[in-house]
């Protein structure tokens, strides 16, 4: 048996036309995940439906209503492997509406590809996007430029969206130099998995090579356990099977955990993975496990499972440094929007702005603040207005990221610096 391969998730994020199912499509078939007689069905459904050009991002959007809309709505995920890693795809919605399942799968990515229709350039999407997955911590970037078929292979026309998509990504902070900008066609094949015919003048990696250099994240198997819980289901003779992805910690069969916030104490029985057996679940491993004598009704989507004795940590208040993405007014306190952390939603209300920063350079503004607006970044404390389990980003991560919205739309994203834990009743 060979040495198992590094795991990495890989979050594809960008406008709604931009092409990502596609290019996740074409990855997948040209890696072997996706089997030839799938992508013929695929490509006769696509046709009768109008859709000639679909056949590849239908494989994501395995959803029948998504497929009539043409829209990708929930978080999919899709595995394939490379010469030195093995990658599950997250495929993340562009489409406005769907941005807080975009959060869901970004916060669960340890890299991601900007995908930037080289025809429209930088669009109002493409900016909030890439500021997300920067404020949750997605230290790995890389970028598509798709549809160069559409603009007739131009270098000219490709170097001068290169360029705005440089100036947006180093405003943001990320070092120019450490993200590669690839020029693709996902639909016809340019520059996917093999070098392109049709632009010669481009002498970088294709996107399969790039990605195959993005580092797997290191596995904190030596912190106490923390799972979110993604869903959870009621299977005869199974009894209560949750399912989730390890972010810390090691879980094995036989473990007494405890389901915070409710407090509810099972003990873990048989774990699975893609249907197989697993002896130990680490982070990363997206998993459903058998759990004895926990009750249906003390454990939902958005708790998180510990160990009995380092419990996942339920929030009396909390302190984070935010930045305002996108706000029609401003955020001043008593304000009251939806919080995003792991898989959990909850309304939490602006206790007090403590401070504000100079986004550019992060040092603190002098002087009372009453309020912040877009592009502000600040350190407010917020109150959760029902228990919820957050973590300070730097001892967890994935438990410490979060974003906020209101009125259908992203107005800041942030991460926890420090927390007041709820007091045990």
């Amino acid at each position: 048996m060979a040495a198992e391969k590094e795991h990495v998730n890989l979050v594809f994020i960008g406008h709604v036309d931009s092409g990502k199912s596609t290019s996740v499509g074409r990855i997948l078939y040209e890696t072997g995940a996706l089997p030839e007689q799938t992508l013929k069905k695929y490509r006769e459904e696509a046709e009768k439906l109008g859709k000639a050009t679909f056949e590849f991002a239908f494989a994501m959007d395995s959803l029948k209503e998504e497929r009539e809309r043409g829209v990708t709505i929930d978080v999919s995920h899709k595995d394939f492997k490379t010469a030195k890693h093995y990658f599950t795809i997250i495929d993340a919605p562009g489409h406005k509406d769907f941005v807080k399942n975009m959060i869901t799968g970004t916060s669960q990515a340890d890299a991601a590809v900007l995908v930037v229709s080289a025809k429209d350039g930088v669009e109002p999407q493409t900016k909030e996007h890439a500021f997300l997955a920067k404020v949750l911590g997605i230290g790995q970037l890389c970028v598509n430029i798709n549809k160069m078929d559409a603009i007739s292979y131009d270098e000219v026309k490709f170097n001068q969206v290169k360029s705005e998509i440089s100036k947006l990504l180093s405003g943001m902070g990320y070092k120019i130099d450490k993200v590669p900008i690839i020029p693709c066609s996902a639909y016809k094949g340019d520059n996917i998995t093999k070098k392109s015919e049709n632009m010669k003048w481009y002498t970088g990696k294709t996107l399969i090579e790039t990605v195959d250099d993005f580092i797997a994240p290191p596995k904190p198997k030596d912190k106490p356990l923390r799972l979110p819980i993604q869903d959870v289901f009621t299977i005869t003779g199974h009894g209560t099977v949750p399912v989730g992805r390890v972010e810390t910690g090691v879980m094995k069969p036989n473990m007494t955990v405890v389901v915070s916030p409710s407090g509810a104490k099972g003990e873990v029985k048989k774990i699975e993975m893609h249907h197989e057996e697993l002896k130990e679940a680490v982070p990363g491993d997206n998993v459903g496990f058998n759990l004895k004598g926990v009750d249906k009704k003390d454990i939902k989507r958005g708790d998180v499972l510990g160990p009995v004795d380092s419990p996942p940590t339920v929030v009396e208040e909390f302190k984070a440094q935010i930045v305002v993405l996108n706000h029609p007014t401003a955020i001043s306190v008593g304000y009251t929007p939806v919080f995003h952390v792991h898989t959990c939603q909850f309304a939490g209300k602006v206790t007090e702005i403590v401070e504000k920063k100079d986004p550019k350079t992060g040092q603190p503004v002098p002087g009372k603040v009453d309020f912040i607006k877009t592009g502000d970044a600040a350190i407010v404390k917020i109150k959760p207005l029902k228990p919820v389990v957050m973590e300070k980003f730097q001892d967890f991560p994935p438990l410490g990221r979060f974003a906020m919205r209101d009125m259908g739309q992203t107005v800041a994203a942030g991460v926890v610096l420090d927390i007041t834990p709820k007091k045990s009743a």
